[in-house]
């Protein structure tokens, strides 16, 4: 009997998550530039008294944030902690990911606009609660649930998708030198 009631509780949730988590997109990149050495996983860390369920990608202000999936933007955001941010969701609705902390959105993008994978969809800052002199790409991926809600999903650690992403960069948005021009504030650039 204890045997079996073991097997029930340790057995019976592995096969009930992997009959429900759906199959996760082959992720691209965020960043044009990939650093595979900077990648390491901050999903515990804890930050301002909580636990930090992203990865922070540190580079230049003004670098572009590329889609890492076909989807579509679900919500353009501004909160004290996120600054500029974005959720979007996979083609399939089930994963969300955020970007935050960004410095400004791309050229008329808005709610509702479906993305492909490598498209520009921002640029890196340090708004919110972000350090001024610290720019960066704060990103997470949540399981959004039944409801397909762009808040309160379940976090993923986005750490092994996106070490993959960089052990095999198809990267097919612009380089931090190709930006376009007219995207970007000269007031920003160093």
């Amino acid at each position: 009997m204890r045997i079996a009631l073991g097997l029930l509780i340790f057995v019976l949730p592995t096969l009930m998550g992997a009959a429900k988590r759906p199959t996760m997109p082959e992720l691209g990149y965020p960043l044009a530039e990939v650093k595979p050495r900077e990648l390491r996983s901050q999903f515990s860390d804890k930050r301002r008294g909580h636990r930090h369920q992203a990865i922070d990608l540190m580079r230049k202000r003004g670098t572009p944030v590329m889609a890492v999936a076909d989807g579509v933007i679900r919500k353009l955001y501004r909160s004290k902690s996120g600054g500029i941010s974005i959720y979007m969701f996979d083609g399939s609705k089930e994963y969300c990911f955020f970007y935050a902390h960004l410095d400004h959105y791309a050229k008329n993008l808005h709610e509702g606009q479906e993305v492909q994978k490598g498209d520009v969809i921002g640029y890196v800052g340090s708004t919110g609660n972000a350090r001024r002199s610290a720019p960066h790409l704060h990103f997470a991926v949540n399981l959004t649930g039944p409801k397909r809600l762009w808040t309160g999903g379940i976090p993923i650690d986005p750490y092994p998708m996106l070490l993959a992403a960089a052990s095999h960069p198809t990267v097919t948005g612009p380089t931090e030198t190709e930006a376009d021009a007219d995207d970007l504030d000269p007031e920003i650039l160093d």
